[in-house]
């Protein structure tokens, strides 16, 4: 009874601790994106990493800010978002999908 006891309390640890990547990116109509970092669980992405990549190569590298956001200027041309909190963490956002 004990082990099943404890493996049900290390289940639900489990799940309250499980959280998902989450990134919005809108245009600012003033030749800037605007990308929005977060968790599933309303944990802050302030300091993670943040990405802007082109045909392969990556055009910015930097963090989140304290807010959990970070504004670029907008590429001309193809070219994706990334949020990267780590393995099974990670949002990709194509430009073409990123609007006013």
């Amino acid at each position: 009874m004990l082990k099943k006891t404890v493996f049900g309390m290390l289940v639900v640890a489990n799940l309250l601790f499980a959280h998902s990547a989450i990134m919005n990116c809108f245009d600012n109509g003033d030749g800037t994106i605007t990308c929005e970092g977060g968790f599933s669980d309303g944990s802050s992405a302030s300091g993670v990493e943040f990405r802007v990549e082109q045909d392969g190569k990556v055009l910015l590298k930097d963090k989140m800010s304290k807010n959990s956001e970070f504004t670029f200027k907008k590429p001309s041309g193809t070219y994706t978002a990334i949020f990267n909190a780590g393995e099974g963490h990670q949002v990709v956002i194509d430009g073409k999908d990123i609007v006013q």
